[in-house]
């Protein structure tokens, strides 16, 4: 009866597995096709579409933006949200519970209505089209995922250490850049991988934002696709998959995100 069950178990991850992952093992394929239109399978193989795409100044151009702004935005989200998450962790003060249910305010908005009224603001201050808009605007949505994450991870680092070296003198300063932070580390880490993905992979705030000479990849793509469909849509959807991946699998090699979370 166990082996039974265990057998049960096993097929029934593996089916979710597979129901999960075949649409991307399909952009994948197609991205190898050698046809001048999305089909499956393809009738042919060739690499020329990566070759494309990488010749695409729009593209190439988008990918410079977005990278430019996810970078940015990591690091403003955790140099806003490691102070945010350390108060509401450690500190008491009142209207605590509050603030901790208005940052993830954001997240519960439905996106087009956080667009919209992110575009009514931005526009009269002139913030349309620009790099610092399109930061801010990605902020808001990184924002919270960086905190709640951090606060998670302090959570769990518990304040034993914290204390015993502030009884032997230190000061609250020396115990959180000397104690404290390193011990944060994983979970730093973690905080600006996320915001780093979901601030280049971002599309529907940045399409209230973006102008004709600033789009970012996901818009560029976006437009690309409402025009026409070949298999450089699929080349683009890998290559950003790739990316999102590839910085997962460096923060789970370098830190783990059982470490990450003060686990």
């Amino acid at each position: 009866m166990t082996r039974f069950l265990s057998f049960i178990s096993r097929t029934y991850v593996t089916l979710v597995f597979c129901i999960v992952f075949m649409p991307m093992a399909i952009i994948l394929v197609i991205s190898f096709s050698a046809d001048s239109y999305l089909s499956f399978p393809p009738s042919g193989w060739s690499l020329k579409w990566y070759g494309t795409v990488l010749g695409n100044t729009s593209f190439m151009q988008g990918f410079r933006n977005s990278a430019i702004i996810a970078g940015v935005v990591a690091a403003l989200s955790l140099a806003l949200g490691l102070p945010a998450a350390y108060a509401l962790v450690r500190l008491d003060f009142p209207g605590r519970a509050l603030i901790r249910s208005l940052v993830i305010a954001p997240l519960v908005l439905p996106a087009m209505m956080l667009g919209l009224g992110i575009l009514m603001v931005f526009t009269p201050a002139g913030l349309v089209a620009t790099y610092p808009g399109l930061v801010l605007a990605h902020l808001v949505m990184t924002l919270p995922f960086s905190i709640r994450i951090l606060q998670t991870a302090l959570s769990n680092l518990g304040t034993d250490v914290d204390e015993a070296a502030m009884t032997l003198g230190a000061r609250p300063l020396q115990v959180f850049m000397q104690i404290t932070l390193p011990r944060l580390t994983p979970g730093v880490i973690a905080s600006s991988a996320i915001a780093l993905i979901l601030s280049f992979d971002e599309i529907v705030l940045s399409l209230f934002i973006v102008g004709p000479r600033l789009q970012t990849l996901p818009v560029a793509l976006y437009r690309y696709v409402d025009e026409r469909t070949d298999p450089m849509v699929a080349v683009l959807a890998v290559l950003m998959i790739a990316l999102s991946l590839a910085i997962v699998l460096v923060v789970e090699r370098s830190v783990g995100f059982a470490k990450a979370f003060g686990r």
